[in-house]
């Protein structure tokens, strides 16, 4: 099959995955395609939302559509790098063996990742970077694909520690999830409060996404949108005589990989609208969730409350 007709089967396989995440998730379609642009490009993700937004459901529905394996670790204070990794213990025979943990999975769902201490928050490093797992000097990969998505709650502070920045740069995708409309929630509460299961289908399996991921990365860029995406992504950069918004509101900017991630998400959204390149719009799509993590405000933007997607978003007019 050619790479066009491998595009325009990811259309149609792109609808049907839509229409059965639908049947449990309702509403949330931004945050849902997001989540997809990131599984295709093969890019980690940051899910940032109040409870009871269906974060996780979100999630296990995703993973069951797709057919992959799911996981899922609650961070917790106490939890250690060997709850995730996994661990060597001595077996019958005394000899060691080692016992995998639960980030051998498909789709890792690391549940308030920034509830735990960076020595722990530091055991996904690894994985999300290199895709394998070292333990008492051996290294074990993980199985394609693997993605981590993670939580956290915006409202809480008390008893969290902050992702370094180090490791939020390495989430392809920072979502924010909303509360649901008033005609969304009503659909929620009837579907939710009566004796229902619904039936969700398997669309595709792991070698169907590792296909479509390769496709994808073979997509072709005009010289034009690969500067785009590495102009706004520098746009971000304070002291540089031209960035009168970055000197004015930023600290601190986006690096090298934001502009990759732009290119790479950018190709996936065009995939999904069947475009076989993506464009100056498919950029701007990506832009704040690909972004919004990367940049820090100064005092300036703090104390008259411009929020950093505003910040972008003016950057993206320049």
């Amino acid at each position: 099959m050619s790479d066009t007709a491998t595009l325009d089967t990811l259309v149609e396989k792109y609808s049907l995955l839509k229409r059965e995440i639908g049947k449990v998730i309702i509403g949330q379609e931004h945050a849902v395609d997001s989540l997809l642009v990131s599984i295709f490009t093969g890019g980690h993700c940051l899910l940032v939302g109040v409870p009871g937004l269906a974060k996780t459901l979100m999630v296990n529905t995703l993973a069951k559509t797709l057919g992959l394996k799911f996981s899922r670790i609650q961070f917790t204070p106490d939890l250690m790098p060997s709850d995730i990794t996994g661990t060597e213990i001595l077996d019958e025979s005394r000899r060691f063996q080692f016992v995998k943990g639960p980030i051998f999975a498909n789709i890792l769902l690391a549940d308030e990742i920034n509830r735990t201490p960076p020595k722990t928050q530091s055991a996904l490093l690894e994985a999300m970077q290199e895709k394998s797992v070292t333990v008492s000097g051996h290294s074990y990969p993980l199985e394609a694909p693997f993605f981590v998505l993670a939580t956290q709650n915006p409202i809480e502070q008390e008893g969290t520690y902050p992702l370094p920045e180090a490791q939020l740069d390495r989430f392809m995708l920072n979502i924010r999830l909303d509360y649901p409309s008033f005609e969304e929630e009503t659909d929620i509460v009837k579907r939710t409060t009566v004796d229902a299961d619904s039936d969700v289908k398997m669309v595709l399996t792991a070698d169907d996404i590792i296909t479509f991921q390769s496709v994808i990365r073979k997509m072709p860029v005009t010289d034009n949108v690969v500067s785009y995406a590495v102009g706004l992504a520098a746009a971000t950069r304070p002291n540089v005589e031209t960035n009168t918004l970055a000197n004015k509101y930023l600290s601190w900017g986006a690096g090298p990989r934001a502009s990759q991630y732009l290119i790479m998400g950018a190709k996936t959204h065009a995939a999904f609208a069947g475009k076989y390149s993506p464009d100056i719009e498919d950029v701007n799509a990506m832009a704040v969730e690909v972004l919004r993590h990367r940049v820090v405000r100064n005092y300036y933007a703090e104390a008259e409350g411009i929020s950093t997607d505003e910040i972008i978003s003016q950057l993206m007019k320049i």
